[in-house]
């Protein structure tokens, strides 16, 4: 059983940044493919970013790239996701998410979600 907590959303203004958390619990968690998704309202779903266990494949949508970095610690079974100069499209509820393909391919386990809100 895989358990995925995200945190960190909030409310920021346009410009600023704002760094999410994932904790994540289960066996074998450390060597799964690890992603951020959001999800704004009346849209679907968006892979945001995507990191291998490994470090060395990540995956960044276009619209975040430049801006947003993900990162993760094996040891400490966490991955984060840094947005800086953040707009207000960036808007959305943001899900950690695993699994045990490539970095854009079908995730498993999903966390519940944190929301953040950009203001213009």
């Amino acid at each position: 059983q895989v358990q995925l907590v995200e945190s960190g959303g909030g409310l920021v203004q346009a410009g600023g940044s704002l760094r999410l958390s994932c904790a994540a619990s289960g066996r074998g968690i450390s060597t799964w493919v690890m992603g951020w998704f959001r999800q704004a309202p009346g849209k679907d779903r968006e892979l945001v970013a995507g990191i291998s266990w490994t470090v060395v494949n990540t995956y960044y949508t276009d619209s975040v790239k430049g801006r947003f970095t993900i990162s993760r610690d094996n040891a400490k079974n966490t991955v984060a996701l840094q947005m800086n100069s953040l707009k207000s499209e960036d808007t959305a509820v943001y899900y950690c998410a695993a699994g045990r393909r490539g970095v854009r391919d079908r995730y498993d386990y999903w966390g519940q979600g944190t929301q953040v809100t950009v203001s213009s």
